[in-house]
């Protein structure tokens, strides 16, 4: 049978933990806080998308109608344009993230 004095003293060590977990993680989940290394990798996957969909449309395209490679330069370079618009709207989020993530460290402090 278990001996009550144990239970006791393990419902306070799972107490102490639940406790020190709480504090450490501050309230956010790991999944949810991205670094930098992962933020930039997004950024590149996004950038290296965009040129390989314009060039499959513009190859695809140049192909059907003949004109190879006009088209397929054209949406490469409009692939090129449309990754880097994404790679600086991910740029801003990040950016904005940050700064709020500061003004809430700022405001726990005052």
């Amino acid at each position: 049978m278990a001996d009550p004095n144990n239970s006791d003293t393990l419902k306070s060590l799972e107490d102490k933990i639940n406790a020190a977990k709480a504090a450490q993680s501050d309230g956010k989940r790991g999944d949810e806080h991205y670094s930098a290394a992962q933020v930039g990798w997004q950024m590149v996957t996004e950038l290296v998308a965009g040129i390989g969909i314009g060039f499959g449309i513009g190859y695809g395209l140049d192909h059907l109608f003949g004109t190879l490679p006009w088209l397929m330069l054209i949406f490469t370079l409009l692939g090129f344009v449309a990754g880097i618009k994404t790679m600086m709207r991910s740029a801003a989020n990040l950016q904005r993230d940050n700064l709020a993530a500061d003004a809430a460290k700022h405001d726990k402090r005052t």
